[in-house]
């Protein structure tokens, strides 16, 4: 790898900036200062350092965002704001989010350039589990809770799989949790839509392991935890 790709890799500056720092000998490897941006160096066993301090390498990042209302997850849009006015955009501009959520939809987003954790989430013959809180209009019945249960015609080839609901509060708003063991486009408002009902407020608590962390406000993120990260690990080798 590239010293300076290696260094901007690291969040340590811009492409042009750590060049400049590589060629002002603000960078050493393996003890030497080291003038050259192209200079090939092995993630793995050199040491670099800049400015005295040492570089640590990370291949994946993984982030957890409280996805609020009314952004997109997109690198960049020219209508709205999205999921990177509030999650620093990586220099190497490969973070996607895993599972988009709509404009509207609020809750747990991971962000990550892992793409075989992605996959291993997404991937429709895994039936990964996500659950949803959801505010519709009218009155949800047991008749609703088995219409989920059996699968929902939403005009796809296919019918859901079967899904989850569980009725909180009912009435001419009512408040509920979904489970759905897939990912189709606006899945969960159009087979409400089915039943004569309209998402008036969706949000995202969990999808597989990962839960919402009640500490992140709307708009707040953080790095995935340790034990998240064990989680990772388990998908990406199957044995989650």
């Amino acid at each position: 790898m590239r010293l300076d790709k290696f260094l901007s890799d690291c969040g340590v500056g811009t492409r042009s900036q750590v060049k400049k720092d590589i060629r002002e000998g603000r960078v050493c490897v393996n003890g030497e200062i080291c003038r050259s941006p192209e200079t090939k160096i092995s993630p793995d066993s050199d040491a670099v350092s800049l400015q005295g301090r040492l570089l640590g390498y990370s291949r994946f990042e993984y982030y957890m965002l409280n996805k609020p209302a009314g952004c997109v997850c997109a690198a960049r849009d020219n209508l709205h704001p999205t999921i990177f006015d509030w999650i620093p955009m990586n220099p190497r501009k490969d973070l996607a989010a895993v599972g988009r959520l709509d404009l509207d939809t609020e809750g747990l987003l991971l962000v990550t350039n892992d793409g075989a954790l992605s996959h291993r989430l997404l991937s429709p013959r895994h039936h990964v589990n996500k659950l949803y809180e959801a505010r519709v209009s009218g009155w949800l019945t047991e008749e609703d809770t088995a219409s989920f249960a059996k699968g929902i015609d939403i005009g796809d080839e296919k019918q859901t799989l079967p899904a989850e609901l569980m009725i909180v509060e009912s009435g001419e708003e009512s408040f509920c949790r979904v489970t759905i063991h897939e990912g189709r486009y606006h899945q969960i408002k159009r087979m409400f839509h089915s039943l004569g009902k309209e998402v008036l407020w969706l949000k995202r608590l969990q999808m597989g392991t990962f839960v919402l962390d009640e500490k992140l406000a709307p708009g707040e993120w953080r790095r995935l935890n340790e034990r998240e990260l064990e989680d990772v690990e388990k998908y990406k080798s199957g044995h989650l």
